[in-house]
């Protein structure tokens, strides 16, 4: 490969916001930037609030990875707890055929691996408690037995415990997913238990330590002199916590710029090791009861605690701005001129919103489909707001993942899912913005811009049923053409209008002549025929500023707000050649036939809609009866 062009990398992550993915993550971005690698980091946060349906959802975003436009991939899998997730990125991956760095893989020949020794180092931690403080009684609280990192830790927990003569005691190990909130969730299924409080706490990582030492001092037990919390990977909050965590250090820095280096080295085809493993060793210090032996600078804490809570506040302040801005949101454009007008407080340099087609679409009139994490084949890019500037993409492919292509530069995305429940919207990108990796409010704007975008959806599909209701309160579903509630919502506005100005009006009464004699010698399924042929005749025959509707069984009205003199009879003779021409063309057994009963007069501001038409309908009926009359003659005249 040229080495003077952008290589494509990459990355799959579960979560974003621990330090851990943080720490690897620098060192991936600084070779990046450094030699003109484009990353696209993609990634869920599955694990988070404690539902199988949502994690579906967010896991979605891994669906939409088509390896085959990238150079290389680097695999963070052992982020993942779930084995089957694991499985089939590797195999995608594979299908690719492209070079691919995975962290801790200990079972693909396929990839390159770059690890530390997990379960070396874990017993060494674990002998340091058992033989240098006397631990007997020791909980575990362990990561996913389906990550290598969880497996191997628990695993090295295990036999240095058998080495030792001690007893694993399966009620004291807790199955967390290296979250920080398992920590406190540990804590609380040890005191459900009722087991007496153990000598130690062993923790696959450091933020369930941090967060298992703050829930026992909360309930009066102190760290290290009633009990010993440990960690694993020594991160700058596990340092700096009081007491220091003890852990182990690993050089996660290091972890991922090495990575980085070794896969931009095979694809320029520079041959690398398969395996790499870095050092890393445990940190005893303060909380198993060991005297730090280091720390960190405590004017450089004070600094990144004081910046690190500035941005929060600063970041809190913005999501909850454009929370309520979403809230009022009544449209699709409402919403992203809400984000537009927002987003660039998050110091980023572009971001992305991409909708999948049918993300608007009535769910319940759609079949669902069988992966309901799918991304459809087209999707959209309503919002792309860049360096200050908005513009939209209307389609495109959604295997190019970037709707406006990859860049041909050094730059670093973020791929986050947008979903609600297990049913996937979208997702977005953040561009060249350090959002994602430090702030722990990531995942909560993700939140807020998937619940927002269903909440427009269900806005939309509400509008919808709203205005199918008003059209069947107003429309008559036989003829369709207006009912009674139609015709007075709507006329009696204009009618008011013509009685203030004093305007000539006609209204005409009309009456479907033998629709009994139809209905008893040829069923109701021609009586219904014949009354929505009369209604399509009016209708064809109803200028444009007038008015017609069905007023019930086989009456209509017809109102006509700028009637001159010869009006009513002009109607009554379109409507009879009509009829005539449709009687021909139709050649049912019977005729079709109304009367019509017509009346023309000023409208004055006493008079009433309901009078005149009532006025029209007396006239209709004499029309009626003089028909009967001459009917009746001419069967006498016939006898």
């Amino acid at each position: 490969m040229d080495k003077h062009k952008t290589k494509k990398i990459v990355v799959v992550v579960s979560g974003l916001d621990e330090e851990y993915q943080h720490n690897v993550f620098k060192g991936i971005n600084t070779y990046a930037y450094a030699n003109n690698l484009n990353i696209s980091y993609v990634a869920g946060f599955g694990g988070m609030v404690g539902s199988a349906t949502f994690d579906i959802g967010e896991s979605s975003i891994y669906n939409l990875i088509d390896y085959t436009k990238f150079d290389g991939a680097i695999l963070m899998t052992n982020t993942f707890g779930d084995t089957n997730m694991r499985n089939s990125i590797f195999r995608k991956v594979v299908a690719a055929n492209i070079p691919a760095v995975v962290f801790e893989n200990h079972e693909n020949s396929d990839f390159y691996d770059i690890s530390i020794d997990n379960f070396g180092v874990m017993k060494k931690l674990v002998s340091h408690i058992i033989r240098d403080h006397g631990a007997k009684v020791i909980n575990y609280v362990s990561g996913p037995l389906g990550n290598p990192d969880g497996k191997s830790r628990y695993e090295a927990f295990v036999s240095t415990m058998e080495e030792n003569g001690l007893t694993v005691d399966p009620k004291r190990v807790f199955y967390g997913d290296f979250k920080s909130y398992d920590g406190k969730m540990a804590v609380d299924a040890f005191v459900e238990s009722g087991l007496s409080l153990p000598d130690a706490f062993i923790c696959a990582n450091d933020s369930m330590a941090l967060t298992v030492a703050s829930s026992l001092e909360k309930l009066g037990h102190k760290v290290p002199d009633d009990i010993m919390v440990t960690g694993f990977d020594n991160t700058f909050s596990a340092r700096n916590s009081s007491p220091a965590i003890t852990s182990v250090k690993c050089p996660l820095y290091e972890v991922g710029r090495t990575a980085a280096e070794i896969l931009s080295n095979v694809i320029d085809g520079i041959p690398q090791p398969k395996s790499t493993i870095l050092d890393a060793e445990p940190v005893l210090t303060e909380s198993c009861g060991c005297k730090s032996s280091s720390t960190d600078e405590l004017v450089e804490y004070k600094k990144l605690t004081y910046r690190k809570t500035e941005d929060t506040n600063n970041n809190i302040h913005m999501i909850n701005r454009l929370t309520a801005g979403l809230a009022e949101a009544m449209t699709s454009d409402e919403y992203f001129n809400v984000i537009a007008s927002l987003i660039g407080e998050l110091d980023c340099e572009k971001f992305t919103l991409c909708l999948s087609e049918d993300w608007q679409d009535d769910y319940a009139s759609v079949s669902a489909p069988e992966d309901p994490d799918y991304y459809s084949e087209y999707m959209s890019a309503p919002l792309i707001w860049d360096k200050g500037e908005r513009r939209k993409i209307g389609y495109f492919q959604s295997d190019e993942m970037f709707p406006e292509g990859f860049e041909e530069r050094g730059c670093v995305n973020y791929f986050l899912p947008l979903h609600y429940s297990d049913r996937c919207l979208g997702y977005y990108i953040f561009t060249n913005s350090e959002f994602p990796t430090y702030s722990l409010l990531c995942h909560t704007l993700t939140m807020i811009l998937s619940n927002s975008l269903e909440n427009i959806r269900k806005l939309f599909h509400l509008n919808k049923a709203n205005d199918e209701l008003n059209r069947l309160y107003v429309i008559d579903p036989l003829c369709n053409i207006y009912n009674r509630n139609g015709f007075y919502n709507l006329a009696d506005d204009v009618f008011r209008e013509c009685a203030a100005e004093g305007r000539q009006i006609m209204i005409s009464f009309i009456d479907m002549d033998g629709l009994k004699f139809i209905n008893d010698n040829y069923g109701h399924n021609e009586g219904d025929f014949a009354i929505q042929r009369l209604a399509n005749t009016i209708s064809s025959c109803c200028d444009p500023n007038c008015i017609c509707a069905r007023f019930g069984g086989d009456e209509f009205v017809y109102f006509n707000p700028n009637a001159s003199r010869g009006d009513a009879v002009a109607f009554t003779k379109r409507i009879t050649k009509s009829l005539e021409s449709l009687n021909k063309l139709v050649q049912k057994p019977y005729v079709i036939s109304a009367s019509i009963g017509s009346v023309i007069t000023v409208a004055k501001k006493d008079d009433t809609l309901f009078s005149i038409i009532k006025m029209a309908d007396d006239k209709m009926y004499e029309i009626k009866k003089e028909k009967k009359a001459a009917r009746k003659s001419e069967k006498l005249s016939e006898k």
